[in-house]
């Protein structure tokens, strides 16, 4: 397994990492021994870097992560979880209500609170702690600051540097699923790392525009998630899903024509998605979400592949892939917009 450290420091990632929150039931329920299951096959196919938040199942995740890696040898695993977001208890509790578990099928025990500011990140870090049973945190990111890009450069983000230089947390970035305040907090923080979603695809290679430039340019990391675009990458078909919602046509019928591409050289469109993002210098792991030891495999498996180089030029002489030199603007085509959140 691939392994990179993160910016300038010392935190190392393996270049295939854990996604947790569909352990943290995401959409459906998983059963708590499923979930260890999943666990402890990324941990027997190498994976050592595993990511979380709060967000994910009110908790949930944390738990069931901080629990299935109890045992584990501390220094042997990287752990990445997220701040902005407190969970407060909902007096008496309630069942699972949509509104309150924002897709996660969980009790309703608690309510999201949006907080950067610098006391809520202290306190978001120590209720994470508690859940995790960790005494540190390897990587903190800061969750979805879209709308509270004030509070998050101004409070927020110094308070991760105090920590960062307490050594509560040995890596700081931020993760959303849009490249511009990313690229504004490489540019403007000292940060690590930032966990960027969605937009450096197969589909979608904004990313290349300004972020991965920036990244290359100052020395610093990304983490790419979200390479399936929410499934239509990994299962091309009409009624998938593109970022959450059903894809527009015109983006079915060019993962249609890619995934026709790579099977022509022997290739499952869902490896050549997973690969691609690691073919970028400033890219120093891909998450995948992942929710049994089933699925973790055939992440792992995907990995292992070996994609020739012929496949991307096909893509590109295709007209389906915008790839030149890092940095290299792509068409506006290949530019959707931005919005949402990382899940």
């Amino acid at each position: 397994m691939r392994y990179t450290t993160l910016g300038r420091g010392a935190v190392r990632v393996t270049g295939l990492s854990f996604g947790a929150a569909g352990i943290g039931n995401l959409y459906t329920p998983v059963d708590p021994g499923r979930a260890t299951a999943a666990v402890d096959a990324a941990w027997d196919a190498g994976i050592r870097y595993f990511d979380t938040a709060p967000h994910y199942g009110l908790g949930l995740s944390e738990r069931r992560l901080g629990e299935a890696l109890r045992d584990r040898p501390r220094d042997e695993y990287t752990l990445s979880t997220k701040v902005g977001r407190l969970l407060e208890p909902v007096a008496g509790g309630a069942p699972v209500d949509d509104d309150l578990a924002h897709g996660f099928a969980v009790p309703a025990t608690h309510r999201r609170v949006w907080d950067f500011s610098a006391d809520g990140i202290r306190r978001s870090i120590d209720a994470s702690l508690g859940r995790l049973g960790l005494d540190r945190i390897d990587i903190v990111y800061l969750h979805d600051p879209d709308t509270h890009a004030e509070e998050a450069f101004h409070q927020a983000y110094p308070a991760l540097e105090r920590l960062r230089a307490e050594g509560v947390v040995g890596a700081i970035g931020a993760g959303m699923n849009q490249t511009a305040m990313l690229t504004r907090f490489l540019r403007d923080t000292d940060t690590d790392v930032v966990l960027c979603a969605g937009r450096f695809t197969l589909l979608d290679q904004s990313a290349l525009t300004e972020l991965l430039p920036e990244a290359a340019a100052r020395g610093r990391s990304v983490v790419v998630g979200g390479v399936f675009n929410s499934g239509l990458l990994a299962d091309p078909r009409p009624g998938a899903t593109y970022d959450y919602t059903a894809a527009p046509p015109a983006l079915l019928e060019r993962a249609l024509r890619m995934d026709a591409v790579t099977r022509r050289h022997g290739v499952p469109l869902r490896a050549a998605a997973l690969h691609y993002p690691l073919r970028h210098p400033a890219v120093a792991s891909v998450l995948v979400g992942t929710r049994s030891a089933a699925e973790v495999q055939d992440a792992a498996e995907l990995a292992a592949r070996t994609v020739p180089e012929d496949l991307w030029a096909e893509l590109r002489a295709e007209g389906l892939l915008a790839e030149g030199p890092p940095g290299e603007e792509p068409p506006a085509a290949a530019r959707p917009a931005e919005d949402g959140a990382l899940s």
